[in-house]
């Protein structure tokens, strides 16, 4: 097994450069079945394990995947001809019931096995089974592992969703994406990755509005083609390098962003005293002084994201005063604050507020990686903090970051990966 060893004290300086969307290519991936025919897909993250988790799925199903250079892929669909994956495909991700979508929308059934991935609480797929009813679908979930719909025929219909869920716009706009008339999603995601996916499938010739607003209005079309597409850049791993800059009071230009994606994260990083520097594509944030407090709820987009609490929590646990972080998301994701106080920080959580009096420091220790965000947090805890800090579980923070240790160790940050013989255990530590 491995682990992430890290030397903390040193501020971090100098220029990174973000990789594309995670949460975009996951689902652009499976989108590109939806045609019988060729894409290429640029800025992916190809070394990250979901996205090769999805690759592996699709050539599982027969679609011929070639690595163009290392953000690259050429995906070819003429060729797929299963609509049924098992569970040994899904077990890794939680994004594998896009697939569920993709499969419904090109063969008008779908067989999948219920999805993996980071535990965060309870995830439904109530809503995505409404929407592909609504749609005509029936769709049936046997002994709670496998996911089968099937339908004579797709007919757009209005679906209004009771909660604001990301996977349930996402496989609703794939599974209608070429059904016979026109879908009305209401309350819809608004993140990024739900607009660049739109974008990729008008590309390759649908006709969807709306994207980016709360009601996506999708006609059907007879069929798509090949298209060319460049994935956008990565929100949550650009937020991470931001608060790790201010957590290590250094100086860092994150690029390759798209600012305006960024908004909510800037402006909590602006208030607990860090200067944020917006340019065309880039940004740079850094940090002279102790970080003050401020409060956060997690909200849908706009809102400040889910995805960064974690890291955004860490900074807090080391500001001036005490912080009230408030998850409206995810019941399960304050598990991570377990590690946090191992090295020192004050925190208490009731149900889905956390209160973090800030402290002078943290001190390195024996940490884990409960999750891929919380694995996050943990490498800027560790920057952040004095001493050595040691870092297990990193499978999952490979989840979802492109080479994290190069990127960190190019600002200074002193980040290993270490090949353990013997297995590490943070309960060890005591």
């Amino acid at each position: 097994m491995e682990k992430f060893v890290i030397v903390g004290g040193t501020p971090l300086n100098g220029e990174v450069t973000v990789s594309g969307a995670k949460n975009a290519a996951l689902a652009i991936i499976p989108a590109a079945i939806l045609c019988r025919d060729v894409c290429r897909i640029e800025n992916v993250p190809t070394t990250i394990s979901d996205v090769s988790f999805m690759i592996k799925t699709l050539r599982h199903i027969g679609a011929g995947v070639k690595l163009i250079d290392k953000s690259t892929i050429e995906i070819d669909s003429r060729h797929v001809s299963s609509y049924v994956i098992s569970h040994d495909m899904t077990k890794y991700l939680r994004a594998s019931y896009y697939f569920i979508g993709a499969l419904l929308g090109r063969f008008h059934k779908a067989s999948v096995a219920m999805p993996g991935g980071c535990y965060l609480g309870p995830r439904p797929i109530d809503q995505h089974i409404k929407g592909f009813e609504a749609l005509g679908a029936k769709v049936t979930v046997e002994d709670n592992a496998i996911v089968e719909a099937v339908a004579d025929e797709l007919v757009g219909s209005p679906i209004y969703l009771d909660v604001v869920s990301v996977g349930a716009t996402v496989n609703i706009m794939l599974a209608c994406v070429m059904a016979d008339g026109l879908t009305v999603i209401e309350n819809a995601a608004k993140e990024p990755h739900i607009v660049d996916l739109a974008n990729f499938l008008n590309s390759m010739g649908a006709d969807i509005r709306g994207a980016g607003t709360d009601v996506i209005k999708i006609r059907g079309v007879g069929s798509l083609h090949g298209c060319t597409y460049s994935i956008i850049p990565d929100q949550i791993e650009a937020g991470t390098f931001m608060v790790a800059a201010a957590a290590t009071r250094g100086n860092v230009l994150v690029k390759n962003v798209i600012p305006k994606h960024l908004e909510s994260i800037s402006s909590k990083l602006i208030e607990c005293g860090a200067n944020v520097e917006e340019y065309d594509d880039s940004v740079r944030v850094s940090m002279d002084c102790r970080p003050g407090k401020c409060n956060i709820k997690t909200m849908p987009h706009p809102g400040f994201p889910t995805d960064m609490q974690p890291q955004m929590s860490v900074l807090l646990s080391i500001a001036d005063g005490t912080s009230i972080v408030s998850e409206s998301i995810w019941s399960n994701r304050f598990r991570y604050t377990e590690q946090l106080s191992r090295m020192g920080a004050s925190i208490t959580v009731d149900g889905q507020i956390a209160v973090i009096h800030g402290v002078d420091c943290l001190k390195g220790a024996p940490v884990k990686a409960d999750d891929l965000r919380a694995g996050a947090a943990m490498i800027i805890a560790g920057l952040a903090a004095t001493g050595k800090t040691e870092i297990e579980d990193i499978l999952y923070i490979d989840r979802g970051y492109e080479h994290v240790v190069e990127k960190f160790g190019n600002l200074g940050a002193d980040i290993k990966r270490v090949y353990c013989v013997e297995p590490f255990s943070v309960s060890d530590a005591g």
